[in-house]
Formats: structure tokens, sequence, C-alpha cells
């Protein structure tokens, strides 16, 4: 009987960790300041979709004004140093929108 109780106190103690691992975890991320809402237009559905899956739209409104050539850096900046994931469509879209929006 030692042995199984030996036995079973390991099992369970080996498998603890993996019970606790496997719960699921959430972040709640707090709300955009209202400041931070993007002007309505053209492109602003796919801007606020793709933007805020990594940052929130704070990060545009309080960016410098630029052209278009400006904006389509930051756009291809997005894709090529941080990885984001925006389809070439997407990514003229966007930077069509932003140029329109917070242009010069």
């Amino acid at each position: 009987m030692s042995r199984l109780r030996t036995t079973l106190l390991t099992a369970l103690v080996l498998a603890w960790p993996l019970a606790v691992a496997a719960q699921t975890k959430s972040i709640t991320l707090p709300l955009d300041h209202a400041y931070a809402d993007l002007k309505p237009g053209p492109g602003a559905d796919v801007t606020a979709r793709t933007c805020r899956s990594c940052h929130s739209t704070d990060y545009i409104v309080m960016q410098p004004r630029g052209d278009a050539r400006q904006w389509e850096g930051v756009v291809r900046k997005m894709v090529g140093v941080y990885g984001a994931n925006i389809p070439p469509d997407d990514a003229k879209a966007i930077a069509q929108y932003l140029a329109t929006h917070y242009g010069r």
C-alpha cells in the first residue's frame, strides 16, 4: 500500500504544474482614449481592425503629420520590422487613409 501511495503522490505532484498551466488566461486592455477615435472615412475600418491588433489608436493620432510617402513607410515598417500581417491591398488602403486623415 505504501508503494501505491507513493506512486499516486508522485503522479499528483508531477501533474499539478500541468493542470495549473492549462488554465485559460486573458488580458483585458483598457479602452482607447476618446481623442484617439479614428476619423471616419474610406479605409477607417481596415485601419482600426488591423492596427488595433497590435496597438491602440493612440499611436496613430499622436504621430507627426506626414504625407502619403511617410505613412507608406510607417506601414512598411509595421510589416517588415514588427511582423504585422497586413496584406498588400490592406496596406495600401491603410496608408491612403492615414495620409488623407492624418497627413499634412
